[in-house]
């Protein structure tokens, strides 16, 4: 009798129940996971990511410059960061020192009552809608300055406290924007790196066939909004600095080059247009019609960047400019400067991926059509045709 050979046992299937729950565990760990890890890394996000738009952003120069050195990757980031930290770093912080001088010079006049106001010009009176109630408050300044300070006194406090807390936001954000340069730095010392781990994430995303084409249209993005700011700010510096230069104000070339350096750092041009208008107005050589055109030019010229940065970004993207408009501005509104950068960014992605999803499926070949059509209408072996 032939004893059968036993067969290795099959263990026994699990219930889809039991199955469920270990998917449904695993899915809430990793969750935790995900939500831990967001919680440590929240207070770098903002810095992380304004690195890595500069480093997108900054990478071609990159790139050439260290062709020219050799190859030397990491020495072409460094010297980038140097530079960044002199052109942008040093003359915001000399212009924020002038600004606290003079806001403390400011303060010890009125306390001490040296600060003298001069009179009004004969003009000021005959100005539409607000030139009497002008001349008179100008008027008793004037004659009467402490009295003036003695009613304004309860709002003085809170002035100066906003504009110390002003210089000081200020100073934290070139602080942190030049932090944000420094990580720049290291992230385009391994660019290359960068860019194959970008085109994986983006594989994993919407598959190997269209990654390449997702990492050029985020890289594409970022550097178009980028040099839009750039365009926006050189375009306010060369109408500020002509408007100062025409008018006689001192420094006009050095006002505009700050006024540059604001504009490339995201910070108002306003904090040079004011001061310049107060100048105009306070010193007494303009006559009323020069004056109030030179207001308007800077005045204009201080918020330019307010309408001009969504003109001129989404040049040279793979999505309509409206798109990128959009964005732009719907991240500006939601997260500042910042969001103009991720909003463009994210709007340009999801454009392309909805326009590739509702888009027909590609035509197959006449040929390979062909060829299938006839190999369904031969007959098989075995298959009788039916005449």
């Amino acid at each position: 009798m032939n004893v059968p050979v036993d067969s290795p046992r099959e263990l026994p299937e699990r219930p889809i129940e039991s199955r469920l729950l270990d998917v449904l565990i695993r899915a809430a760990l990793v969750l935790a996971l995900v939500y831990l890890c967001f919680r440590v890394f929240a207070p770098f996000l903002t810095l992380m990511v304004w690195a890595l738009i500069l480093a997108v952003a900054i990478y071609p120069l990159h790139r050439r410059l260290a062709r020219r050195l050799g190859g030397r990757q990491g020495l072409a980031a460094t010297l980038i960061v140097l530079l960044a930290a002199v052109v942008i770093v040093a003359p915001t912080a000399a212009l924020m020192s002038h600004f606290g001088d003079s806001v403390r010079g400011l303060v010890h006049g009125v306390q001490s009552n040296t600060l003298q106001i001069p009179p009004p010009r004969a003009g000021v009176e005959s100005w539409p809608i607000v030139g009497k109630k002008l001349h008179a408050a100008w008027s008793q300044a004037h004659t009467d300055l402490p009295a003036v300070v003695a009613n304004l006194q309860p709002k003085m406090g809170q002035l100066m406290r906003s504009a110390l807390g002003m210089v000081a936001s200020i100073a934290l954000g070139v602080l942190g924007f030049l932090a944000a340069f420094i990580i720049a730095g290291i992230i385009m010392a391994f660019g290359e790196a960068g860019a194959r781990s970008a085109e994986r994430i983006f594989a994993r995303i919407v598959g190997r066939e269209r990654a390449t084409e997702f990492a050029k249209l985020c890289t594409a993005t970022i550097r178009a909004v980028a040099q839009g700011v750039i365009g926006v700010a050189l375009i306010q510096a060369i109408v500020i600095g002509l408007t100062l230069l025409v008018a006689g104000v001192p420094f006009a070339g050095v006002l505009a080059l700050v006024v540059l350096v604001l504009g490339i750092a995201q910070i108002p041009a306003l904090l040079v247009t004011v001061p310049a208008i107060i100048y105009i107005w306070a010193s007494g050589d303009y006559s009323s019609g020069p004056a109030i055109l030179y207001t308007i030019i800077l005045g204009i010229g201080g918020i330019a960047d307010n309408f001009l940065k969504p003109l001129m970004l989404g040049r040279g993207v793979d999505a309509p400019m409206p798109v990128i408009l959009l964005g732009a501005l719907g991240g500006m509104a939601t997260a500042g400067i910042l969001g103009l950068f991720v909003g463009a960014t994210l709007l340009a992605l999801g454009y392309q991926i909805f326009m590739q999803w509702v888009s027909p499926p590609p035509a197959v070949p006449t040929a390979m059509a062909d060829a299938t059509a006839a190999a369904r209408a031969t007959p098989t072996a075995g298959t009788t045709v039916v005449g």
